[in-house]
């Protein structure tokens, strides 16, 4: 007899072995949430482009008044980032603890869940996703700065006002309606909690959704909400009701919003007298209310992801968001229905900007169609064998 081989796998071992491999990358390409490189790259070409663009308009704007970008006291990028940054890794905690089940007791456990799925793609898809919310977040802020430097039109809007309600005031009703006393307080909590709010959602859009993509339709929503809302405020420069006619909310209590109504015209007087000091910054600006326009978005993007109990606790939120924009002062009801206006459309444009998965129908049928022809495989090469 001659020498013996060396054992070996088995040919339809070998095979088999290929074909569950080519099955399972088949199968779940994406299995911890990532997308197939094409895609990203559109994805992250289509999102920058416009981060890019929003950028070199705002670059245009501070050249044209002659006033550099500005951060006062990092307020408006980089806390937020760092805010962001704090939330980030907080969720990603929480989202591991969920998926691990009953071992969430067991911290390995959890840690492993977490890098499995982040993976260096998702993570470097989420950290750009963030960055460039941030970045629009503050070009916006500086160009609704320079709005000062426009011709407000507060009588205007005043004039729609009360040619919608019939020669009312709608404050002046919804005070009449709800009092001057507890419901000021109530509304102003939920004023006031528009900013966190909008935080923790912003950052939990990256980290909850199954796959990152989806939680880029609502980042490329945001990015238009912004964009959309300083080109009104362009379209139409105000600065709102309670400057307009403060006669009509002098009957509320003295809160936080008066404080924060009066700084907000001693920062535009400042950035008039003297716009080339480095801490004039102005931030009002009434038409639309992007209050209203990113509450309605937040809705809007509780039904796109199938959250029915949030959808209908962000229905109430959205009502009474505007209720609390027009009582207080800081917006007529015309910049509501602009607001709402802004959510829709900006959401339908947001959502054409991330690619579409396939019909679900044609994904499962692909996917039986590929196990049909690994088995077939693995029993051509069991008969080989």
């Amino acid at each position: 007899m001659g020498d013996r081989a060396v054992p070996g796998p088995a040919p339809a071992e070998g095979l088999a072995r290929r074909t569950q491999r080519t099955e399972n990358n088949i199968l779940e390409p994406d299995s911890h949430g990532n997308v197939q490189r094409s895609d990203q790259r559109r994805l992250l070409i289509g999102v920058w482009s416009l981060v890019c663009l929003f950028a070199a308009i705002a670059v245009f704007r501070s050249h044209e008044v002659a006033i550099p970008f500005r951060d006062p006291h990092g307020t408006i990028l980089r806390n937020r980032l760092l805010i962001s940054a704090m939330l980030f890794v907080g969720l990603v905690i929480v989202d591991g603890v969920a998926r691990s089940g009953p071992k969430a007791r067991r911290p390995n456990a959890v840690a492993r869940v977490i890098r499995d799925r982040w993976t260096r793609r998702r993570l470097s898809l989420a950290i750009a996703g963030l960055l460039a919310y941030h970045l629009v977040y503050f070009c916006y802020h500086n160009l609704k700065s320079w709005v000062a430097f426009k011709p407000v039109r507060d009588d205007m809007l005043l004039r729609w006002d009360h040619w919608l309600f019939l020669g009312h005031t709608p404050a002046v009703a919804l005070h009449d309606l709800l009092g001057q006393h507890v419901a000021a307080y109530a509304l102003m909590v939920v004023y006031e909690s528009f900013t966190p709010v909008v935080s923790v959602c912003v950052v939990a859009s990256m980290v909850f959704t199954e796959r990152v993509e989806e939680g880029y339709v609502f980042i490329a929503s945001t990015l238009w909400v912004w964009i959309l809302g300083v080109s009104s405020y362009y379209l139409i420069p105000s600065i709102g009701p309670f400057h307009e006619a403060p006669g009509a909310f002098s009957g509320l209590p003295h809160t936080v919003v008066q404080d924060t109504q009066a700084q907000y015209l001693a920062q535009r007087v400042q950035l008039l007298a003297h716009p080339h000091a480095h801490d004039s910054f102005a931030q009002l600006g009434a038409f639309a209310s992007l209050h209203v326009a990113m509450t309605t978005l937040l809705l809007l993007m509780a039904r796109q992801y199938g959250l029915r109990r949030t959808a209908r606790a962000m229905t109430v939120f959205v009502c009474v968001t505007m209720v609390a924009t027009v009582y207080l002062g800081w917006h007529y009801a015309v910049d509501d229905i602009a607001g709402v206006a802004i959510a829709v459309v900006s959401t339908l444009v947001g959502r054409t900007m991330v690619p579409r998965d396939p019909d679900p129908v044609d994904a499962r049928r692909g996917a039986v169609t590929n196990r049909e022809r690994a088995k077939s495989s693995r029993a051509d090469g069991a008969a080989c064998a």
